[in-house]
């Protein structure tokens, strides 16, 4: 472990519209086929506000806009990769319906009651967890 070495910077959003939160199949490993919230890597002179709402778009046809800041997940083993560090955003929806496309086998809106029996991959079960919370004080 070289003492330069430092995590890799990514983003997840979430977006609920009518009681359904967006998700995508993933295409690639790891967890390849398993449903997550969209994401991705932050790139260099990138905000991590505009990475999440490019890579939601890329990876589903909607555009949203930042709302909240969820939280930040930063726990060494959440990505078999290497060490991630994911800023998770709270979306708002404007425009488009879901096509799975980049990274994303599959795109679509599962009834939040769904959502809560699924196997998400990496951490994103406890980003959810945490997102009933939130929206509890909302």
């Amino acid at each position: 472990m070289g003492m330069n070495r430092s995590p890799s910077l990514t983003v997840d959003g979430i977006l609920e519209v009518d009681g359904k939160i967006l998700l995508v199949k993933r295409k690639n490993p790891p967890f390849k086929d398993f449903w997550a919230f969209p994401g991705g890597f932050v790139k260099y002179g990138e905000r991590t506000e505009e990475a999440v709402v490019r890579e939601v778009f890329e990876e589903t046809g909607i555009k949203t806009r930042v709302k909240d800041l969820l939280g930040v997940y930063s726990d060494p083993e959440r990505d078999p990769r290497g060490h991630t560090v994911s800023i998770v955003y709270v979306l708002e929806y404007i425009e488009g319906s879901p096509k799975g496309a980049d990274d994303a086998k599959e795109a679509r809106f599962f009834p939040i009651e769904e959502v809560k029996k699924m196997d998400l991959a990496f951490d994103h079960g406890t980003i959810f967890r945490d997102y009933l919370k939130f929206r509890e004080k909302r």
